[in-house]
């Protein structure tokens, strides 16, 4: 594998970018970019709806025979496997294509690596690694699922500056503004399925639909059982283990899981460790007491040296509020 242009990396960057445009749109499929480079111009495209044409099929037909000789960019290794739709790389080799640029190898055991072969053996020049980093990132969840068997789990949360999440009589709407709660849609847009407990249920009766934006609902999955007439119903209701839960949501194709709550259930993701990405959402505000309600309902760390450190991966101002990514240090 031969080192990688300039050029090469604007179209990986262009290929980022496209995917995900496509975010909420292919689950359980990754969402992937691709872009053809010919000396007239660029063919761009990106994964479609489960059933639909691959990232590097909507790019191909869209350069026709511009492709061949030409440099085809895409963010994951293309497959070599007939499944809903034919190899990606039969089609690959059938438009002429010359180079092939790949950020980063498909860990799903019928790609894994057969995909770069069959380019290789076909005499296609690969050129892999470029804006791995990036991509890695943006296609966390589906690379989780495909080597663990579980879902990426994201933990929301939306509090004061002094971390409340509730006032002492239970109330909590609103705590962030509009902007944030708009994000927070998007992000279980994002999300194969979002997980309650029957409490939060019990006590809130959310829908937990996409209301603001675009995308899907979510699988909504509850710990416990709801209520007859609940509106979060149709759900799934789930007991038990959360590593089991967890492997249950894996096996049905789930690629990423918001838990959104309550305090009792963030509190038993996060001490059994399940948890790969916090993300919280906080409002300039203040209880100003001991009295309201926590981030989380349990014991915690009995020590300073006991407590769990991350790393603030991004933060968003969202009108008033500021949204914290963080993970895993």
């Amino acid at each position: 594998m031969t080192q990688a242009t300039g050029e090469d990396e604007a179209a990986m960057a262009r290929a980022l970018d496209l995917a995900a445009g496509v975010r909420t749109s292919t689950s359980p499929n990754p969402w992937v970019g691709a872009v053809v480079v010919t000396p007239d111009g660029t063919y761009a495209g990106a994964t479609e709806p489960p059933g639909g044409r691959h990232a590097e099929i909507v790019a191909l037909q869209a350069a026709g025979a511009a492709a061949k000789g030409a440099t085809l960019a895409t963010t994951l290794e293309p497959c070599s496997h007939t499944g809903r739709t034919g190899p990606c790389t039969d089609t690959i080799i059938a438009a002429g294509i010359a180079r092939v640029v790949v950020a980063i190898e498909d860990p799903d055991p019928q790609v894994a690596g057969q995909g770069f072969a069959r380019l290789e053996a076909a005499g296609i020049e690969v050129v892999d690694g470029v804006m791995a980093d990036e991509v890695r990132t943006q296609l966390a969840p589906y690379l989780i699922h495909r080597t663990t068997g579980r879902p990426y789990v994201v933990l929301k949360l939306a509090a004061t500056l002094d971390g409340r999440t509730a006032a002492p009589d239970g109330t909590s709407q609103w705590i962030t503004g509009v902007a944030a709660r708009t994000d927070a849609h998007r992000l279980r847009a994002e999300s194969d399925a979002v997980v309650v407990g029957a409490g939060t249920v019990r006590t809130d009766d959310p829908t937990l639909t996409v209301r603001h934006g675009n995308g899907s609902d979510p699988l909504r999955v509850v710990l416990g059982h709801a209520p007859e007439g609940a509106k979060v119903h149709p759900a799934l209701e789930l007991r038990g283990d959360l590593g089991q839960v967890l492997d249950e949501l894996g096996q049905r194709g789930v690629l990423q899981a918001l838990v959104e709550g309550g305090a009792a259930v963030a509190h038993d993701f996060h001490a059994a460790g399940l948890i790969d990405r916090y993300v919280l959402y906080l409002a300039p505000a203040l209880f100003g007491g001991d009295d309201a309600r926590g981030l989380f309902a349990g014991p915690g760390a009995p020590t300073i040296g006991d407590i769990w450190r991350g790393r603030i991966v991004s933060t968003t101002p969202l009108g008033d509020d500021l949204r914290i990514d963080v993970e895993a240090a």
